[in-house]
């Protein structure tokens, strides 16, 4: 069956029984329909959260193949509760971009899935869309002003850096022309979209304490310059106030399940390769006061989603896992070997050993931060017995525990023993996470920090426009921010087209952005894209309803 045949097979339990499973009262359900609800902010318990085990789930670097970290999650999640462990998985939630684009559906995979399926994949509690009517009011309220002859702050339309989102790939609004149409149109300036996921305002969400801090975050965006050169900020236009009213709902996580009951919070979803790529703080501090684990990712690979779960993410919140896992899968490691896409299938040993060295680079970047680091192989059927063994036996010489996990077939029963070696590993871990740079060290420090030791880069390249930016940014006060490294998910380098584990390269910045609401420097490296494109062939062209309303086709 497929990821949605499975979904729609299983009959999920009433909210409200899910919740009782987390000592959650009826009361503090805001009930949306029989199988989703938020929560409260009040449900954050300070004490609980510091007892609590936080486990990250991160990744080798994707591939074509697949590495399947979300279906890992969950899967691990139900093989806590498998056996015997008060656990609760913290997820992002997905943005219809990718849904209808090229990577399907984003609940999981198998028997391990969060559901209601079709609903988590589509337009959940509305979070999304409450995100980007935040994010557009600020950008009229922008073009109001520049229009305004009574109230005008003198910004020069040249330099406003706040764009329009909208949660759809679509490639022809990454550049546009706005306010044509004569006088009343407004000033025509040249500006475009972001997709919602790359929304200052969803990096916000995830970072936010509470409304308090999420207004006063709004009100630090930085749009642009006046003609004089005087940085404006989101406060100077009165924005705040009505932007946090718009994201008063969706600041609230929202509480679903897996196919086997078990309790599960979803809330936020940057993107990991420009933002910081994991849900918000709030909802994992909620999954920490309510489980005894939580069990959360991080987007991409450990070179992004990880380094920023960890140097953003857990420096703000005060947060420290206990464990780490890092998902891969022999297909995917026999493509980082050089083995053709369409014959992964073939057992080929030498291929699978070549690909390891990707491996063994996500363990060492886990292990600098001091943090006791799980394998799990997501197995396929055609794994061979051969392969598997080369795989444990490697992992065995680096001294790191390693599982094959059978979430996507066997739930939480065949995560077991992912399960097991996890609490295990949990178990040893008595110090917090070591971060790889100072706040205090120079920005250009921080970079060769994480470039060095996450990706194991030789040099720090940045080009005549990014040296003027980061001068710039500097003058302004935010040196000291955390930096939030935008590069390819392909590679760990800024090269896409290098596989495996690359020796000897440079890190080239191309430029430099400042998300100063969210808190974070973002140097880019190589040409990233806040607004996605379709494929020649997207995922909706297979999605169909029937005459009763059964979807099928979103995977």
């Amino acid at each position: 069956m497929t990821d949605i045949e499975i979904a729609q097979k299983v009959t999920g339990a009433h909210i409200r029984e899910v919740a009782k499973k987390i000592d959650i009262q009826e009361a503090d359900l805001e009930y949306y329909g029989n199988e989703k609800a938020k929560l409260p902010l009040s449900l954050i318990n300070d004490e609980q959260v510091c007892k609590s085990k936080l486990i990250l789930v991160t990744a080798i670097t994707p591939t074509p193949a697949g590495e399947g970290k979300t279906t890992t999650s969950i899967g691990l999640n139900d093989g806590l509760n498998h056996i015997g462990k008060k656990s609760v998985v913290v997820l992002r939630e997905p943005s219809l971009g990718p849904v209808f684009g090229i990577k399907g559906g984003a609940a999981g995979g198998g028997w391990s899935q969060v559901i209601p399926m079709v609903d988590i994949n589509l337009h959940f509690t509305g979070d999304f869309h409450a995100i980007a009517m935040a994010n557009n009011l600020l950008a009229a309220l922008i073009d109001n002003n520049i229009q305004s002859k009574t109230k005008s702050l003198g910004i020069d339309p040249r330099t406003v850096l706040w764009k329009r989102c909208m949660d759809m790939n679509d490639r022809a609004l990454r550049n546009i022309i706005t306010a044509l149409g004569g006088k009343a149109g407004g000033i025509p300036r040249e500006t475009g979209f972001n997709i919602t996921a790359a929304s200052e305002i969803m990096a916000i969400l995830c970072l936010c304490n509470n409304l308090e801090n999420l207004q006063e975050m709004c009100a630090n965006i930085y749009v642009g310059d006046t003609f004089e050169g005087t940085a404006v900020y989101a406060k100077e236009l009165k924005a705040a106030g009505a932007m946090a009213v718009l994201l008063k709902d969706a600041i609230k996580p929202n509480l679903v399940q897996t196919l086997e009951g078990n309790p599960a919070i979803i809330h936020g979803g940057p993107f990991a390769n420009i933002a910081q790529g994991t849900n918000s703080i709030i909802a994992t501090k909620m999954g920490m006061s309510l489980g005894e684990y939580v069990v959360t990712e991080a987007g991409f690979a450990a070179d992004l989603g990880a380094e920023k779960f960890l140097n953003i993410k857990c420096r703000k919140a005060k947060l420290s896992p206990k464990a780490v896992v890092i998902v891969a899968t022999i297909r995917a490691l026999k493509y980082h070997g050089g083995k053709p896409l369409n014959s992964l299938s073939e057992e080929d040993l030498a291929a699978l050993k070549n690909g390891m060295p990707n491996l063994e680079r996500h363990i060492e970047s886990i292990q600098s931060f001091g943090l006791p680091v799980v394998v799990s192989v997501n197995a396929f059927t055609s794994d061979t017995e051969a392969e598997k063994e080369l795989i444990y036996d490697h992992c065995k010489k680096l001294g790191v525990p390693v599982a094959l996990s059978y979430g996507w077939a066997d739930g939480g029963k065949g995560c077991s023993e992912l399960a097991e070696k996890v609490v295990a590993a949990a178990e040893t871990c008595t110090a917090n996470f070591k971060p790889t740079y100072h706040l205090e060290d120079e920005p250009l420090l921080k970079i060769e920090k994480i470039c060095r030791t996450i990706y194991g880069a030789k040099n720090i390249v940045l080009s005549a426009v990014a040296k003027r930016q980061l001068k710039r940014f500097e003058a302004l006060g935010y040196g000291k921010l955390p930096i939030c490294m935008a590069k390819t998910q392909k590679s760990i380098s800024d090269n896409d087209t290098l596989l495996g584990r690359p020796e000897n390269f440079d890190i080239h910045i191309r430029e430099f952005e400042i998300a100063t609401g969210a808190g974070f420097l973002i140097p880019i490296a190589g040409n990233m894209l806040r607004m996605p494109g379709l494929p020649s062939a997207p995922s909706s062209e297979n999605i169909h309803m029937d005459s009763e309303g059964t979807i099928s086709g979103l995977f």
